[in-house]
């Protein structure tokens, strides 16, 4: 045989012993990836049923508190008795538009790419109002915007004034819009009163 043919065995050899190599290597890493795996759901697993069963004990619990709380509450009578009646009226309206509000909030501080404020700016601008709060002088300025007020020119004045009016024709626009009619709003006939 020739040196030629010898070394082009050896070569074919050597590279069927290195894919070879190569694929028991990626099997062990293939299995090793799917034990990790099958490792990461059955602990997923676990931690979802532990927190479904402090949640199913927890919530029992805190609405019997709760449903406690409001029948006490809802045995006192007089002004603070009215006054939590009204809480309670307006407790799912206000839930409900702080959520609104929230998932406005996200729509548009990704529309508009914004990031919330650093840490560090947080801080320091907190650190700052912490100062003047101690030191006094966040309540010295206090009466700055009355100086504000008396130093108004009548430029000023106008200004706000075609402003306001500018508004005010706006909104107006709006509603004679919104009720389809320039006076009054739709509402129950005077035959449906009697």
């Amino acid at each position: 045989m020739s040196f030629a043919l010898v070394s082009r065995r050896s070569a074919l050899t050597f590279g069927r012993r290195a894919v070879r190599f190569e694929s028991t290597t990626s099997q062990k890493a293939a299995e090793a990836a799917k034990q990790a795996g099958a490792k990461a759901s059955e602990l997923s697993t676990k931690a979802s049923e532990g927190l479904s069963r402090v949640s199913s004990a927890a919530g029992p619990a805190l609405a019997k508190y709760a449903k406690g709380l409001s029948s006490t509450l809802g045995r006192v009578g007089g002004r603070t008795g009215k006054l939590v009646a009204f809480v309670e009226r307006q407790t799912p309206f206000v839930i409900y538009y702080s959520k609104v509000a929230a998932e406005l909030g996200r729509i548009v501080f990704k529309g508009q790419s914004m990031t919330p404020p650093s840490v560090s700016t947080f801080q320091t601008y907190f650190q700052n109002f912490v100062k003047s709060v101690q030191s006094g002088s966040f309540f010295s300025k206090a009466g700055a915007p009355l100086q504000n007020v008396r130093n108004i020119s009548r430029t000023q004045v106008a200004a706000a004034g075609v402003l306001l009016a500018e508004c005010l024709g706006f909104f107006t626009v709006g509603e004679m819009i919104g009720r389809l009619k320039l006076i009054g709003y739709h509402g129950e006939t005077h035959a449906a009163a009697h």
